[in-house]
């Protein structure tokens, strides 16, 4: 009997594991398993687009010519958009949105929230490190135009003003929730949120210094940094025995609003 302990008990515990990834009953298994999966799914057509881009597919090599075309033309005869465009951009830079991340992580380190904190800090620098690496891995050059409206130095995809809109826009949206009630100023916060990662992306291709497929990807690229270390600030959530939390709903720490020091 002792002899056969042993080897029924290995298949036990590892076929637990398995039906503990999607059972109901254990929360950390069935959520960490949704947040990859989700963050894999973003990963996927992001990866398919980079694959596209190095490769030159014709078909999105013509919609991405076709649109900065199209954009250039407007942009130059209408110089009151492209000043616009240049504010934007210039405000919703990678440089000034980091400024505005590290002025929360200071706010949540004077609340006790240390852990938040850490978790904003690693967002943006991963993302921030991404960025210029995919950059140099790719090699693709900027949109070459006759008369352009606006000059950027060094290669192309992915957006880095689109990756890092994205970034602080989830970043601050996900810690920042718990404050808005369900109703019209959550609606405000999310549209805020959108408006800033899908016009940053947008003023890249209307000053002709991004082609479209170099926005999309630092859009993808970014929501899948911010899901990634979502799940895995979940799973300290989980360990640290808080309530389970829907990030999109509640923010990924709910609780600073009412107990500072527990995030």
């Amino acid at each position: 009997m002792n002899s056969s302990g042993p080897s029924t008990l290995v298949p036990v515990s590892r076929a637990s594991w398995r039906r503990r990834r999607l059972d109901p009953e254990h929360s950390l298994g069935l959520r960490l398993t949704l947040a990859a999966t989700a963050a894999f799914l973003v990963l996927v057509p992001f990866a398919l687009l980079a694959l596209l881009v190095l490769g030159a597919w014709p078909p999105l090599h013509r919609l991405d010519a076709t649109v900065t075309e199209a954009l250039h033309g407007y942009a130059l005869d209408h110089p009151a958009w492209v000043a616009l465009m240049r504010v934007w951009t210039e405000v919703f830079a990678p440089m000034p949105l980091r400024g505005a991340a590290l002025l929360v992580v200071i706010w949540l380190l004077r609340r006790g929230a240390r852990r938040l904190a850490l978790w904003v800090t690693t967002t943006m620098a991963v993302g921030g490190l991404l960025g210029p690496l995919l950059k140099l891995l790719v090699g693709r050059d900027r949109p070459d135009l006759l008369d352009p409206v606006a000059r950027a130095a060094g290669y192309s995809f992915p957006s880095g003003h689109a990756l890092n809109a994205t970034l602080a826009a989830g970043v601050l949206l996900l810690v920042f929730l718990p404050y808005s009630r369900p109703g019209p100023r959550r609606v405000a916060l999310w549209v805020a949120a959108v408006l800033v990662a899908v016009l940053t992306g947008v003023s890249r291709v209307a000053l002709g210094v991004h082609y479209t497929s170099d926005v999309l990807g630092g859009w993808l690229l970014g929501i899948a940094v911010v899901a990634a270390t979502a799940a895995a600030f979940t799973s300290w959530r989980a360990h640290a025995g808080l309530r389970p939390v829907r990030p999109t709903r509640e923010g990924v720490a709910p609780e600073v609003d009412e107990h500072p020091g527990a995030a």
